[in-house]
């Protein structure tokens, strides 16, 4: 399947409970789509398999070019760099500047030459709008400041899919609409973005894709006034 992400029947598991079933699923490049359902429903279950922490043992998927049924653990970190990865709590390091924390992951996935790395962590601060806040340490950033840095570390590796679990679970409407606003604007860069809510605000002023995630199946919907019908 030459598609950013591929899924085939697959089986979705947390331990060794299946929590998805039949998951057919396919993202084009340059789609943002967004997987809606209740906490508990198997959204982060689905991206933690598509990112490798969870093993697919059941069906297929191909994720940025890796098989993720014949994969070995040992390719996980490169399937990783292909990946930007954004999580609702922010993981940030919290003794190190916004420039240190890229330079950090920069240097910790095979960045060897000093000036390409500051290089690079500039350009990428740049896109998220923080180029003059490199200086300050998390706690010193607002809480859409910090997750548009932990979305600058996630593209430092020009991933192909930006995997986005509940990015603005934590965060006011006003700031989830910058958050948006960044991850859209990428998304028209050529990125493929997944994205976890359960806002439908959200979806409904930025557009996108809609799968929902329910009674263990996923399903792909027209619009707002479906995804507000019973599943």
């Amino acid at each position: 399947m030459d598609l950013p992400v591929g899924i085939k029947d697959a089986t979705i598991y947390q331990g060794k409970i299946p929590v998805l079933t039949g998951v057919d699923f396919q993202l084009q490049k340059g789609e943002f789509a967004y997987l809606i359902g209740k906490t508990g429903s198997g959204k982060s279950s689905l991206l933690k398999t598509l990112y490798g922490e969870l093993p697919l043992l059941s069906g297929q998927a191909i994720v940025a070019g890796f098989d993720l049924q014949t994969m070995k653990s040992g390719q996980i970190p490169y399937l990783r760099r292909k990946l930007g990865i954004v999580f609702q709590d922010f993981q940030l390091l919290s003794d190190r500047s916004a420039l240190d924390n890229l330079l950090f992951v920069l240097k910790a996935t095979g960045w060897k030459d000093k000036q390409l790395r500051l290089n690079r962590a500039a350009e990428v601060l740049a896109q998220v709008g923080l180029q003059n806040k490199d200086y300050k340490i998390p706690a010193q950033l607002s809480g859409g400041e910090q997750q548009r840095l932990v979305i600058a570390r996630a593209l430092l590796n020009n991933p192909e899919v930006i995997l986005a679990d509940e990015p603005t679970g934590n965060l006011d409407p006003d700031v989830s609409d910058e958050v948006l606003t960044v991850l859209h604007e990428i998304c028209k860069q050529g990125k493929s973005v997944i994205m976890a809510t359960h806002d439908y605000r959200l979806i409904d002023k930025f557009g996108g894709s809609i799968y929902r995630v329910a009674d263990g199946k996923i399903q792909k919907i027209n619009g707002l006034d479906e995804l507000r019908s019973p599943a």
